[in-house]
């Protein structure tokens, strides 16, 4: 359910870049190419995921199998495809001179999509190399509500978060600076604290710290 609500944020978001691109980035055939990639990306992602649940087996790090070992490095593959197709995306926010978009908005949004990849590579990676989103927990033990987060060790997810949402957290700075009057030079500053906020919580990770101890 999560991991669904993930996809529509993320898809929404890259439609409402793609109405502000002019119409030769817009029609051309990069980003057709791309959203026809990260389109099937999801739903193989997505369905097997379902499949996998329906049976009451784990999708994520399940390497009990063949088949489902194959299908883990497949749902990686997917993983970098989508978030290659957000880079890709602030770069054509970037590059675009007609694009509909104010100056903060137009490097938060180019700044915010490649922080998703630089970042979410990081998170990811490091989670996919472990095996695992947390480090050893009772059974029983405390989580967060709603998100499901160890609130008694390290979990990586919560720098996963930041990672993957900075494609929306950087495009509303740029929205507010532009409201307000801020200079767009501040656009820089903001990226570079976003990254540090994320690094943080996922070091804090790694020392076995829960983001909210409960």
């Amino acid at each position: 359910m999560k991991l669904a609500l993930s996809f529509t944020v993320l898809f929404a978001t890259l439609a409402w870049f793609e109405r502000r691109l002019s119409p030769g980035w817009r029609d051309g055939l990069i980003l057709r190419g791309t959203v026809v990639v990260m389109a099937m990306a999801m739903l193989v992602e997505m369905g097997y995921m379902i499949v996998m649940a329906a049976q009451q087996q784990g999708s994520h790090f399940n390497l009990s199998t063949p088949f489902t070992t194959i299908m883990y490095r497949i749902m990686g593959a997917g993983a970098v495809l989508l978030t290659a197709g957000v880079a890709i995306f602030g770069i054509a926010v970037l590059r675009d001179g007609e694009a509909d978009v104010t100056p903060s908005l137009r490097l938060g949004s180019g700044w915010g999509c490649r922080l998703t990849f630089v970042l979410t590579l990081v998170t990811a990676g490091y989670m996919s190399s472990q095996g695992t989103h947390v480090g050893v927990a009772a059974a029983g033990s405390a989580v967060l509500p709603l998100t499901g987060w160890s609130a008694t060790v390290g979990d990586i997810r919560p720098a996963h978060f930041l990672a993957l949402h900075a494609m929306q957290a950087l495009p509303l700075a740029g929205l507010w600076f532009d409201r307000v009057g801020v200079a767009k030079s501040r656009m820089a500053w903001v990226a570079m604290l976003y990254a540090v906020l994320t690094m943080a919580v996922f070091a804090q990770a790694l020392a076995g710290l829960p983001l909210l101890p409960l």
